[in-house]
């Protein structure tokens, strides 16, 4: 398949689940994901390698602490979605993309496509969210 065909290829609920073309399709995309979280993280991490230690208004710093504090949170969720990306390469590798972790059923393929690190489908998600809202309501 040519790299024209992938970027074109939209999978489909009527082809068979998880074929070849599917694989392909979502490995790109979570690789084009992590490449694209990389590059952003890189800014990250100039940003906070910058001094504005030499700023002279207390509030200016105060501002610049805030700025760096929400980069390092930014930094820290970037870098558990790398972590949750490579699994789903791993998954993708092994067979086991595509399907619920707690079901087995396939997950679907427009799930996916929204959602290329998803582990449960939505019943399942639905599920857990409902029992995580029970739990905390208590």
């Amino acid at each position: 398949m040519s790299a024209s065909e992938i970027d074109e290829y939209r999978p489909s609920e009527d082809e068979p689940f998880m074929n070849d073309r599917q694989k392909e399709y979502f490995k790109k995309k979570l690789l084009s994901w992590k490449q694209d979280i990389l590059k952003e993280s890189k800014g990250t991490l100039t940003n906070l390698q910058e001094d504005d230690n030499h700023l002279p208004d207390i509030a200016d710093r105060a501002s610049s602490e805030t700025e760096k504090a929400l980069e390092l949170r930014t930094r820290d969720r970037q870098r558990k979605l790398i972590s949750k990306i490579d699994a789903a390469l791993r998954r993708i590798e092994t067979g086991e993309y595509g399907y619920c972790e707690e079901t087995g059923e396939p997950i679907g393929v427009r799930r996916l496509d929204a959602r290329p690190i998803a582990t449960l489908s939505l019943e399942a998600q639905e599920r857990h969210e409902r029992e995580e809202k029970v739990y905390r309501d208590d």
